[in-house]
């Protein structure tokens, strides 16, 4: 098969083109409809389906220039099975590139999804046909098909990209097993723990007769909150809908795994996480997809999964860099479970320990409510929360010898006579940044609030790390001080000193290498960076939460709250005030986050974020797109896109390249490359704007074949 400027031949286009294309679309779709369709035809003349013989197919091919449908005959011996929404194998044209594997497909086979049959095509010539059916599985839905549209178009992607993250691989020996037949719905459950929260109950019997509540929930700290998602699961399943969990990895899904199989026993839900397998994986979304089973539990991969009739999506702790998928188009679970439960008209459920911007803003504009305790009842089951300034650690011999501030060492030494005692450490490896060296507020630019860096041969230099302007006479907007400190971690040896400090107590470590999933009530100091914290047997004695500049001073806009969701996290291990808990934070006192976390407030912490990001205008109160490449690159595809009026470009800024040792960071220039980076920065309202123009142009410079790739994130999670 040979190709005209990209297009194979026997195949016609349908759907939607890139905007460069458009008017040379429509004016050849005017001639056509003068002259009467002829019918389609094959290249060998075999014969067609009766009914519907052409078939619109989505071909797997990742470029967004490729991003359309394409008509394909339908051979009368594969009529019935070339059903809509079965994958298929098709021929392609020469000239197309496969992304994936990086190779030239010479006019090759390619898997394909069939989207629907009609009777005759727009395309005049000659029609390929389908080559084969590879399996009569309808794995694609209207809704999930619609769903995966929107998430390109939101993300400014391809659809078969979207595909790849939303059907798993096929594996032909599973689809040949019979799934079990669905169960009939469970009663719906009492309220238990839920009833802690004055609008619990409520939310659980609006999910029982059918509703779609959508709620911010701020949970309680403590052991609770698996069984109340669970709960939350059972309630819609009560009313013959089905229900969606997705939480951050694999360690939370088996507590909600565990805590739906103590209340609903077996059989009604399934775990969808990467432990699986491939193969049990297929077989558990084949169930999902048939309607055997209704609730779903999993990580981000889950946020795709066909769940019949849903009545339930909800995500945990949607701060947590997880959920952020790291492939093309990188959606984030949040997003994708937001444009879930708006097109299934479903309910929403967002919950954790913490609140993010985002979650405050769903409450601000009132699309969701808030679900939180009263502050009784908080104050109740929340540990006391002791603060150490960096002050006092210079004052304290103790901070000194063992890097443990005084008050930090006397609350550890009593804990450990009551059970164990959590230690957390920032994770290793953040640059060092700078900051005032009389507030420790972080040294921002004058014009966009990005982080300043030093630059120059002697470092005298200081430009914005955004913006790329030159801060030039710099003074602390706190304070009013002229002087600069680096911000630097030092926790290497933790466990090695709190070993010498308490000798006879064992000292237990869980990080990257090796997370512990739990630990025993007894005597034991463990040492963890932040996620990796284990849980222990009826909570922690005190938790000690040290070098909380290493966290806040970190030069990106979610500073401050990714310190107080991971302090959250950590302490809401911890054992209740009335129970004896303790939690040392050293930190400024005086800060947002410490403050925060002192009177336990994560959502109060959010609404001011929120507020100050509607000041600066930052996300998500705008919409932000990231443009990574070759300056040269850079430069042509922002000039090339259509952008809404009153676009910002920010910078672009050089784009640090991966430090030696370390994995070259996504969005990151290859080994011996200079990239640079835009931010584009949009009004409320604008960002499908946005992400289509930026689509569109991609799609251009793509089919043109002009300049180097350029890499594109929209809503990038750090914008530091």
């Amino acid at each position: 098969m040979s190709s005209n400027n990209g297009r194979p031949e026997g195949a016609g286009e349908s759907g939607e083109a890139p905007v460069a294309e458009q008017l040379a679309f429509i004016r050849e779709s005017v001639r056509k409809a003068k002259a009467p369709r002829a019918r389609p035809r094959t290249w060998r003349g075999a014969e067609l389906a009766a009914e519907l013989p052409v078939a619109r197919v989505l071909v797997d091919k990742g470029p967004v220039h490729l991003d359309r449908l394409w008509d394909y005959a339908v051979p009368a011996e594969l009529d019935d099975r070339a059903r809509p929404g079965v994958r298929v194998r098709v021929r392609f044209g020469a000239g197309t590139r496969n992304v994936r594997g990086g190779r030239r497909e010479g006019g090759g086979l390619l898997d394909g999804f069939i989207v629907e049959r009609v009777a005759e095509s727009d395309y005049s010539g000659p029609l390929a046909a389908l080559a084969q059916v590879l399996s009569p599985e309808p794995v694609l839905s209207p809704a999930l098909l619609a769903l995966c549209r929107s998430v390109a178009d939101r993300y400014a992607g391809s659809l078969a990209d979207v595909l790849q993250l939303a059907v798993p691989p096929r594996h032909a020996r599973i689809e040949a097993e019979p799934s079990p037949a669905p169960l009939a719905p469970p009663a719906a459950p009492a309220a238990g723990s839920w009833a802690r929260y004055p609008t619990g109950p409520a939310f659980l019997q609006a999910l029982a007769r059918g509703d779609r509540p959508r709620a911010v929930w701020t949970a309680l700290p403590g052991p609770h909150w698996p069984g109340e998602l669970a709960r939350a699961a059972a309630a819609t399943l009560a009313s013959g809908r089905g229900a969606l969990l997705v939480v951050p990895d694999g360690r939370a899904a088996a507590r909600v795994d565990a805590a739906l199989t103590e209340l609903l026993g077996t059989g009604r839900h399934v775990l969808l996480t990467a432990d699986t397998g491939p193969e049990e994986r297929y077989r558990r979304w084949l169930a999902i997809n048939r309607g055997s089973v209704r609730v779903v539990v999993g990580t981000r991969a889950a946020m795709f999964a066909p769940v019949r009739d849903l009545g339930l999506a909800a995500v945990w702790d949607d701060g947590d860099s997880s959920h952020s998928e790291p492939h093309a188009p990188q959606p984030h679970a949040r997003e994708v479970l937001l444009l879930r439960a708006a097109h299934e008209k479903a309910g929403f459920l967002l919950g954790g320990f913490g609140c993010t911007v985002e979650a405050a803003q769903l409450v601000d504009t009132g699309w969701a409510r808030p679900l939180a305790a009263d502050r009784e009842t908080v104050r109740a089951v929340a540990p006391r929360v002791r603060t150490v300034g960096e002050s006092d650690e210079a004052r304290d011999a103790a901070a000194r010898t063992a890097r443990l501030p005084s008050v930090a060492w006397e609350v550890a030494r009593e804990g450990l006579t009551r059970g164990p005692v959590l230690v957390q450490v920032p994770r290793r490896g953040y640059v060092p940044r700078l900051a005032c060296e009389r507030c420790r507020e972080p040294a921002r630019c004058a014009h966009c609030a990005g982080p300043l860096e030093a630059r120059g041969a002697d470092g005298g230099l200081l430009h914005c790390g955004w913006c790329g302007q030159e801060a030039r006479d710099w003074h602390c907007a706190e304070c009013g001080g002229a002087r600069l400190r680096a911000s630097v971690v030092g926790a290497g040896r933790t466990a090695e000193e709190l070993g010498r400090a308490f000798p006879s107590v064992p000292v237990r470590t869980s990080g990257r290498d090796h997370v512990l999933d739990t630990v025993p009530d007894r005597p034991a100091l463990v040492v963890c960076t932040p996620g990796a914290e284990p849980v222990a047997d009826g909570g922690y004695a005190a938790a000690l939460l040290l070098d909380g500049w290493a966290l806040l001073g970190r030069p990106d806009l979610r500073a401050g709250e990714e310190a107080l969701r991971r302090w959250l996290d950590a302490a809401a291990l911890v054992r209740g005030r009335e129970a004896g808990g303790t939690v040392v934070v050293v930190a400024e006192p005086t800060l947002r986050p410490v403050q925060a976390l002192v009177r336990w407030d994560p959502a109060g912490h959010a609404v001011r974020e929120l507020a100050d990001r509607a000041e600066l205008g930052f996300p998500p109160v705008s919409r932000m797109a990231a443009v990574s490449g070759p300056p040269d690159a850079v430069a042509d595809l922002i000039g090339m896109a259509e952008l809404p009026p009153g676009t910002e470009v920010l910078g672009p800024v050089p784009v640090p390249p991966a430090l030696p040792g370390r994995p070259r960071r996504q969005g990151g220039p290859p080994p011996g490359e200079h990239w640079e980076r835009a931010l584009l920065r949009v009004r409320p309202g604008q960002g499908a704007a946005l992400a289509a123009a930026l689509k569109a142009a991609q799609a251009v410079r793509l089919a043109r074949r002009e300049g180097e790739p350029v890499r594109l994130r929209v809503d990038p999670p750090d914008i530091g």
